[in-house]
């Protein structure tokens, strides 16, 4: 569906003088003509139980899903890469480095008290807060807010933040140098306001659906533990005029199988993802109801770099050029996935990057390689390598690891035992360091390829490898310090380049986002994140 034109306007931070807007941000856009069902009711599966409902303790979209739904930032991005107000109806900025943000007049809380410009400092002072041990702690320090990068290495206070409120409406943010996504980052979950009274008065409780306040389009109203979660319509939401679906349920259903088979029974309306083994058969019984959509994702395994024999490059490197990877993309997944020897994208934010030069090398050529650099290291028939590969639990997830591991047996005589943990497990191990090898992925959180390749930054709360590389992290301070798309990709190419020779991670494919939605959902447009919004979707009659 194409939406209807809507009042939005695209900003550049590299654009001398004042910038503002006051446009109107719409949600859904139903076409004229279209009849609604009388029940505006959607069930969505959302693959997996949230580790939690708090921004600043979740790193995924299985929270960022719902988060999204029931929280409001500043500013959103639409799918077609637009800046849109939200909470913010306008701002301006001084040589592209202070940024003055206007908050809606008498925007509020799902319980009716107001939201205000002190909020924004509080919640963003708490994501850096070392005491929070946020996975996303880093990131404001990525966006250059003053002093954020200090503060999230406990170097400094919170109350250094760049970041104040002029009064209730006005926020002022001070960067420490021009970012030209700042605006974009801005939209990232990790950084909408919550209130800090209830915060202080329920701890870690407060995301309870007896506590939660929001300010998005929906509110918390039932959470039962692996069974669903539901949200209603808030009738506080600032642009309520504009939301058509009353009820949302979000499902915890990791099969995919099952997944399938509850949407053909019609319990589900939009499925979370298609199981590699009935693509091509739903494709063909399904047609228009089965989407495939391109998206910002990269697939990967993960070793733990400060644990043996993964301290040893050689052996890392040597697991990456074994790989067969155009087999896993094309054969174990066949939906349009691209084999992938870069840990961010091809094509990113306006630029194109370069593979490494052995991935053009022909298949025995990296096998003949990655045997020798294993020899090197200490491993041969007589001395195998053998390590544990963990997973999350999942069909895909398991059948992309068998693959994986028969490829390393068969080429190199490796054994990768297979593990599998419920996702929350798996991210306490990770961030934990108790793991040797891990399958992770990284959903772009901006259009900018700064978004992979930060979490591989010294220190960085993200880098669960632990890898350090001086020349690495210089490249992407060169990177955020460049002005032009063409120079930062030079030193973008510099950190792939390093990345490709150290490999902290192999890629393993970029993603598309595969759902089966039925044809009574209108307004189901996933953006380049792959993210898809409640508020934008309605049901027409059926």
């Amino acid at each position: 569906m194409k939406p209807q034109p809507r009042t939005i306007f695209t900003l550049s931070l590299l654009t001398a003088g004042i910038l503002c807007a006051s446009a109107t941000a719409f949600a859904a856009s139903v076409p004229a003509g279209t009849q609604l069902a009388e029940k505006q009711e959607l069930v969505r599966n959302n693959g997996n139980e949230p580790a939690s409902l708090d921004p600043h303790k979740v790193e995924s979209d299985v929270e960022f899903n719902i988060i999204s739904d029931i929280f409001d930032g500043l500013v959103s991005v639409s799918p077609q890469g637009e800046i849109q107000p939200r909470l913010a109806e306008k701002w301006e900025n001084k040589d592209n480095t202070v940024w003055t943000f206007h908050l809606r007049p008498d925007i509020t809380w799902s319980d009716g008290t107001p939201i205000t410009a002190q909020d924004v400092v509080w919640s963003w002072q708490r994501l850096v807060d070392p005491k929070t041990v946020s996975p996303y702690a880093s990131y404001p320090g990525s966006m250059h807010i003053m002093n954020a990068a200090e503060i999230a290495e406990g170097k400094q206070p919170t109350d250094k933040l760049g970041v104040k409120a002029i009064n209730d409406t006005t926020l002022e943010v001070t960067l420490t140098q021009p970012n030209a996504a700042f605006l974009a980052m801005l939209a990232h979950p990790s950084m909408v306001p919550i209130d800090k009274v209830l915060v202080s008065r329920f701890g870690e409780k407060w995301t309870k659906p007896e506590h939660i306040v929001s300010s998005g389009a929906y509110k918390l109203s039932q959470w039962v533990v692996n069974e669903r979660i539901i949200a209603e319509r808030n009738p506080r939401y600032w642009d309520n005029a504009h939301t058509v679906i009353n009820k949302v349920t979000y499902l915890p259903i990791t099969s995919e199988a099952s997944d399938v088979n509850r949407y053909r029974a019609g319990e589900i309306d939009i499925v979370y993802t298609v199981p590699i083994n009935q693509f091509a058969q739903l494709k063909k019984t399904l047609g228009s109801e089965l989407d495939v959509s391109p998206q910002l994702a990269t697939y990967y395994y993960q070793f733990n770099t400060a644990r043996a024999p993964f301290n040893d490059v050689r052996v890392r490197k040597a697991l990456n050029m074994a790989l067969d990877k155009e087999i896993i993309a094309d054969k174990v997944l066949g939906q349009g996935q691209r084999q992938a020897w870069l840990i961010s994208q091809p094509d990113i934010g306006g630029i194109t990057l370069k593979n490494p030069d052995y991935a053009s090398w022909p298949m025995d050529k990296r096998i003949a390689e990655a045997k020798k650099l294993l020899n090197e290291a200490g491993f041969n028939e007589s001395h195998p390598l053998s390590f544990n590969l963990l997973y999350n639990t999942s069909e895909s997830h398991q059948r992309i690891a068998i693959a994986a591991s028969s490829m390393w047996k068969k080429n190199l005589g490796v054994e990768a035992k297979l593990q599998n943990q419920e996702w929350k497990t798996m991210l306490d191990t990770m961030h934990t360091h108790t793991f040797d090898a891990v399958r992770y992925a990284w959903i772009a959180d901006y259009d900018d390829a700064a978004t992979f390749l930060n979490n591989y930054r010294t220190g960085d709360s993200q880098n669960t490898s632990q890898y350090s590389n001086p020349d690495y992290d210089q490249a992407l301070v060169n990177a955020a310090k460049a002005k032009t798309p063409a120079e930062r990709g030079k030193f973008y190419q510099q950190a792939e380049d390093l990345l490709a020779r150290d490999v902290p991670a192999i890629p393993v494919y970029h993603y598309v986002r595969t759902h089966i939605v039925k044809p009574w959902v209108g307004g189901f447009t996933p953006d380049k994140l792959g993210y898809y919004y409640t508020k934008d979707m309605y049901i027409k009659k059926h």
